[in-house]
């Protein structure tokens, strides 16, 4: 995997799927707090007037010249859950983001939240 910090300067470039499929623009980087690692980028998708973020694993992943290839089709990841262009995740709906994808959940330490914006 690529370090978290590269990662940031992917910032509004294309988020696309194996297939080479764009899926939108990424938006930010969501590690793990369990080990600091990224885990999740947002994504945002839409029409004008109608953009969101959608979360998607940076499991696998890999980078090109000009853009992000996860592991997962455009239709998966665009079906995923989401937050406004100005939202946060709540720690509550964690779960959901990594059942979409059937990623086992759990907490992390002390029962605190497991995704991190960076």
């Amino acid at each position: 995997m690529f370090p978290a910090e590269n990662l940031r300067d992917w910032r509004g470039e294309n988020v696309i799927d194996p297939d080479g499929a764009k899926i939108g623009e990424l938006e930010a980087v969501y590690v793990d707090t369990l080990n600091d690692e990224p885990a999740y980028a947002t994504v945002r998708v839409g029409f004008i007037g109608r953009h969101r973020l959608v979360f998607v694993p940076l499991a696998g992943a890999t980078v090109t010249p000009k853009a992000v290839r996860v592991r997962f089709g455009k239709k998966q990841v665009t079906d995923a859950p989401s937050i406004e262009l100005d939202g946060e995740l709540a720690a509550t709906e964690e779960p959901t983001v990594f059942a979409h994808y059937n990623v086992p959940y759990e907490t992390g330490i002390s029962g605190a939240r497991r995704l991190a914006r960076r």
